[in-house]
């Protein structure tokens, strides 16, 4: 019986006869278990990929970014990361809250290499692991079911350029993020952004815009 595919699976793997390489993937690929090697290209990323269901069960995908080993594998079947501020809408975390499956998919641009992680997954203000990461609101946990090593053929190589000025850093303070400076933004804003904002000054949606098509490393 496989972990991994069900009945709308075999009926393609069927059509294209590709049933027996299916199966031959799963039993060499797929583990239940975060061995040495998955750990550490796991804990070298600096981004991934997060698949969530929400409300209405939609799946919605989202990137998440920070310093590398920003993911930790807390043991061989779970790993934990940072919920930093973000745009107030915690879709990741609530949809997490509503429906806990997930999926994560890390990538190494560089090499290239990815890794496919499928879970479980829990949200907590109050899990002891929060204060190791500078302005995290929230972490995240995963318990794993499955993870396998994809191929990489279809992978474009791609070089990082440079790292997020945005994300939190203990040596330096984490800038201002600039869209909350929009004229119009400030009557919702919390205190302590209206408060930095008011020091800061407002531009307008252009402006911010105008970062965005341009490359600046505010947007």
């Amino acid at each position: 019986m496989s972990r991994i595919y069900g009945d709308q699976h075999r009926a393609l793997q069927d059509q294209f006869d590709s049933r027996r390489m299916a199966d031959r993937i799963e039993q060499i690929a797929v583990k239940t278990e975060i061995g040495d090697m998955e750990r550490a290209f796991i804990e070298a990323r600096d981004m991934f990929f997060l698949s969530s269901v929400d409300h209405r069960g939609r799946p919605t995908v989202s990137y998440k970014g920070g310093d590398p080993g920003f993911v930790r594998v807390v043991d061989t079947r779970t790993l934990a990361f940072p919920s930093y501020d973000g745009n107030g809408m915690h879709f990741s975390t609530g949809n997490i809250s509503g429906n806990p499956e997930v999926g994560l998919l890390f990538i190494d641009f560089e090499t290239p290499h990815r890794i496919r992680v499928q879970g479980t997954a829990s949200v907590s203000a109050d899990d002891p692991l929060r204060a190791q990461w500078k302005e995290a609101e929230l972490v995240v946990r995963v318990t794993l079911s499955e993870l396998w090593q994809n191929c990489p053929r279809y992978i474009h190589r791609y070089q990082k350029v440079k790292p997020s000025r945005y994300v939190p850093r203990a040596e330096a303070d984490t800038p201002l993020c600039e869209w909350k400076r929009i004229d119009g933004m400030q009557d919702v804003l919390r205190p302590h952004e209206l408060a930095a904002v008011e020091q800061a000054g407002n531009i307008t949606i252009d402006e911010w815009v105008g970062y965005i098509v341009s490359g600046d490393e505010r947007a």
